[in-house]
């Protein structure tokens, strides 16, 4: 699997269809489909971006998209591209695949429906002419991040989760990691955020905390809040990839990336993170919050990814819903 830094041909997208992502009301409908529709048509700055719309949705999703945008229809229940899209990998030479995961709606969560998403690894990958690759692990895109040199970040609670993989072991994760997307050196994180792992939350999405900006280097989620409960969490992340090493074999170079100020909304405590960014071709699609620590993020981003430039998008939206916006993408390497 490329690393997310690598050269992309396009970005793939699913438009809001139903579901906690579209809301109960007509505002919570605009919401979701306006914010998807803004971090579509910030890509675009960059590169190709194809959604993939309901057909139910045709017509309304062309009043937001611009024609700049491609449109594929398929049935959907919902709009996280990256968990019920395909993992993207190449072969030895060169040639296109897609990992075509078992999704279960994030260890089958009660307000989930996923009869439609479990068929969008399978149709995204034949639209972009690749080979598919099946796999009988339950996973989801944003449960993994790699470093295109043989290293991935997963999660404890997600890859061993029971309501996922019952009889999944940390030995049988690993060897299926290695067959579909050539992983060699596999990072076990202790959890993911604690919003996240609540009733609207996939149980600790690796795309929430940690990220590989390049070889060698971590931008890491840290909640320096004491009076938030992930400030312990992020402390045990952090101890953790210290333990660890990269592909080569060497320490980390960790870069914190500190949480937004604000710590709850009506909901409870909030899971408000900058490393759920999503990297095209020459820029780097980044979350803001309308917070004073945006600009900082802003900053650190810049500098792990020199040469890129940094657009930010109002992510509150997204994750009121339960993600942000990688959470929403998924990268197709050229």
């Amino acid at each position: 699997m490329p690393a997310e830094t690598a050269p992309q041909d396009r970005t793939w997208m699913a438009f809001p269809s139903g579901g906690y992502t579209l809301g109960e009301t007509p505002e919570d409908a605009h919401e979701a489909r306006d914010t998807w529709s803004a971090v579509a048509h910030a890509v675009a700055e960059f590169q190709p971006v194809t959604m993939v719309v309901d057909p139910a949705d045709a017509e309304i999703a062309k009043r937001y998209l611009s024609p700049d945008i491609d449109v594929v229809r398929a049935p959907l229940n919902d709009a996280w591209m990256r968990d019920i899209g395909p993992t993207f990998v190449k072969d030895q030479a060169g040639a296109l695949a897609g990992v075509d995961w078992t999704f279960n709606g994030w260890g089958r969560q009660h307000w989930a429906r996923w009869d439609k998403d479990a068929a969008i690894g399978q149709s995204v990958t034949e639209w972009a002419d690749g080979e598919l690759v099946d796999s009988s692990l339950v996973n989801e895109g944003g449960a993994i991040h790699v470093d295109g040199r043989g290293t991935v970040l997963v999660t404890e609670t997600v890859q061993l989760d029971r309501d996922r993989n019952p009889e999944a072991t940390k030995a049988s994760v690993e060897t299926e990691l290695a067959r579909t997307i050539g992983a060699t050196n596999v990072i076990w994180l202790p959890c993911g955020l604690t919003r996240d792992a609540e009733e609207f939350g996939t149980r600790g999405h690796v795309d929430m905390t940690v990220t590989i900006p390049s070889p060698g280097t971590l931008l890491v989620h840290s909640q320096e809040n004491p009076a938030h409960p992930d400030f312990l969490v992020t402390q045990r992340i952090l101890e953790t990839l210290r333990q660890s090493t990269d592909s080569d074999g060497n320490p980390w170079i960790i870069i914190e990336v500190p949480a937004p100020t604000v710590l709850q909304d009506a909901e409870g405590w909030v899971d408000y993170s900058y490393i759920n960014h999503v990297v095209v071709n020459g820029g780097v699609i980044a979350c803001s919050f309308d917070d004073p620590a945006d600009q900082a993020a802003g900053e650190i981003l810049a500098a792990a990814y020199p040469g890129r430039r940094v657009v930010s998008v109002d992510a509150r939206p997204l994750f009121r819903r339960g993600g942000g916006i990688h959470c929403i993408t998924q990268q197709q390497p050229s």
